[in-house]
């Protein structure tokens, strides 16, 4: 597989008063079909492309970049705005979703066209008729759903650990329910303050070792401890030595994903195939429902990955899920394809 980084001027698309880029990995198949599907990959809060493009805990099947690449995909992983390698507004409390998605549909086309005219890499042919499809995690699902919503930039998309209803955090059967916040989208929304966040999802409180009570929320039994605590003390400052997958910044926006239909309008108006993917235990407080927020989508897909919390990449189970985005994807794929006529 080859990685290559892309860094995408997506100044014009925000139009925040300063000079703003994004940064891809894309990466390759060792043989890249005619006309592949070209996933791309938006994580979660506090985590950056590298969620996707590093093998998390040293499996034989590597990351998940590598797993669809290694079956023809060419997957690209991406960092949203003020997230990773990308660049951070002066006055990151101006930044809101409409902005990150703005940015993140024009990443995508700038990376198509690099594809089509044969500029990504030398030696490799122009990709012209790809089947184009996006997966989000966590707040990268809730952009993804107010991107397609808006621009209509896929054939298909994952939503991964989040719902169009009411994303909220998962607490054990019988725990007492906290009130619902409201943050008005598209509002200043100030600093994300440890504070802030905490005040508004008290389960991630941390303790004296810096792990918050939600832990179980974000990782499954039988993870190992080392990469769990990697990942989770101190979350989601990341203060010190942050793991190679995280972000050490979220846009503070981030918290309007955290209201009751926060982009359900943009839901509504999907009418593409709609992947609905959780684990077990995940932010997603009715899976079996969800397909009710994509009224106007005739192909809503609901599976739900044993053994898998909200982290999904972290799981013991990981290439499960792995597998039915690609399903999923490789579907997409077929349909797309002319169909057969009846020699009868």
């Amino acid at each position: 597989m080859r990685k290559v980084d892309v860094t995408v001027d997506v100044t014009d698309a925000v139009h925040l008063g300063q000079t703003l880029n994004t940064v891809a990995t894309v990466c390759l198949p060792d043989t890249v079909p005619a006309d592949p599907v070209v996933c791309f990959a938006f994580p979660g809060g506090g985590y950056s492309r590298r969620y996707f493009t590093f093998d998390v805990t040293g499996g034989d099947e590597g990351s998940q970049a590598d797993w669809h690449t290694q079956r023809g995909w060419i997957f690209v992983a991406c960092d949203h705005l003020y997230c990773g390698d990308s660049d951070q507004p002066a006055d990151p409390s101006a930044l809101t979703f409409e902005h990150l998605a703005g940015a993140n549909h024009a990443t995508v086309g700038h990376i198509l066209g690099l594809l089509a005219d044969g500029g990504l890499v030398g030696g490799l042919a122009p990709v012209r008729t790809p089947t184009v499809i996006g997966i989000g995690q966590s707040m990268g699902g809730a952009t993804l759903v107010l991107q397609q919503g808006q621009r209509s930039t896929f054939t298909g998309i994952g939503v991964l650990g989040w719902s169009a209803m009411h994303s909220v955090n998962w607490t054990p059967p019988g725990s007492p329910k906290g009130p619902a916040r409201y943050f008005p989208r598209g509002t200043n929304v100030g600093a994300l303050t440890p504070e802030v966040f905490t005040e508004a999802m008290p389960e991630m409180t941390l303790d004296e070792k810096g792990m918050p009570a939600a832990v179980a929320a974000f990782h499954f039994d039988g993870e190992p401890r080392d990469i769990v605590e990697a990942d989770m003390i101190d979350y989601p400052r990341r203060r010190g030595n942050p793991p190679v997958w995280a972000s050490t910044t979220i846009p503070p926006c981030s918290m309007t994903m955290m209201s009751p239909g926060a982009v359900a309008a943009e839901a509504a108006s999907i009418d593409v195939p709609v992947l609905i993917a959780v684990g077990e235990r995940d932010c997603c407080p009715d899976p079996m429902f969800e397909p009710k927020g994509y009224p106007r989508s005739s192909d809503v897909t609901v599976y739900i990955c044993p053994q898998m919390a909200h982290m999904h990449n972290f799981a013991v189970t990981r290439t499960r899920l792995w597998a039915r985005i690609q399903a999923w994807g490789d579907g997409i794929w077929a349909q797309r394809r002319p169909v057969c006529q009846s020699t009868k």
